[in-house]
């Protein structure tokens, strides 16, 4: 495919702001606010698509010039490929009704709240490269795990289901030695063996947990937090925070 910018498509809630111009420069934008409200600012081209209707096959690279109001932002923020596993929970217009296991190539910040690890021997927050490989399993064979959502909050259960998890769900990642508050240029090149991510340039990460596609791009941030640590202790919510932005340019996907 040759370099374009994708139509992304907004998703906001109130007092948020997500633009993006024509020539792929914009503004991702978060107020300040308490813990019980959600928030959320994002850009993405797949908005109304199924999975299997996503735009994006490999040999495919994302890249975006961008820098963050702060080196540290309450909940999450990122960029990259992704097959929006969550859909359901998040519930903004997509075409999807039933959740996925995820499969990622991204860069993702995430304030000191989070654990995103399902592996102890892998960085689970701060500025890292990830990515996530998952089968494409039916659903049905998804809906007992919704049956074990209430031995999440016992230890040992949890500590054994985090461990299945882990099996299922193979996943790298690698801390990025960057202040994000900077201007940095960001690549990730996906192909179907492998994934390689630079940093102005520089390679920073690579792996072979190649994410199964397609995927869709996707810039966002929020304030939403969720931690499941190798002690099975299961965690998530949302959390209060200041003002925040992701300014970005360059915006494409080749």
């Amino acid at each position: 495919m040759s370099a374009q910018t994708p139509p992304f498509h907004p998703s906001t809630t109130p007092g948020t702001k997500a633009s993006l111009s024509p020539t792929g420069r914009g503004i991702l934008r978060l107020p300040s606010g308490p813990p019980h409200r959600y928030r959320l600012a994002q850009l993405d081209d797949y908005h109304g698509l199924s999975r299997r209707h996503f735009p994006w096959r490999t040999p495919i690279t994302f890249k975006v010039r961008a820098r963050a109001s702060h080196t540290t932002i309450a909940g999450t923020w990122g960029f990259g490929l992704w097959n929006d596993p969550l859909s359901l929970s998040i519930g903004f217009g997509s075409g999807r009704k039933l959740p996925a296991l995820p499969n990622t190539a991204w860069f993702f910040f995430a304030s000191p709240e989070n654990y995103l690890s399902l592996r102890d021997d892998l960085p689970a927050n701060g500025a890292l490269a990830a990515t996530f490989r998952a089968p494409h399993l039916p659903v049905l064979i998804l809906s007992p795990g919704v049956l074990a959502l209430p031995l999440l909050f016992l230890g040992f259960t949890a500590r054994f289901l985090r461990r299945v998890a882990a099996r299922i769900v193979q996943q790298d990642s690698g801390a990025l030695d960057i202040d994000p508050a900077e201007w940095h240029d960001y690549a990730c090149n996906w192909v179907s063996d492998h994934v390689t991510f630079r940093v102005d340039e520089q390679v920073v990460f690579e792996t072979s947990i190649s994410p199964r596609g397609p995927l869709g791009s996707v810039i966002w941030m929020d304030n939403q937090y969720a931690a499941w640590k190798p002690d099975g202790g299961l965690k998530w919510g949302l959390l209060e925070g200041k003002e925040g932005w992701v300014e970005f340019e360059e915006l494409k996907t080749l």
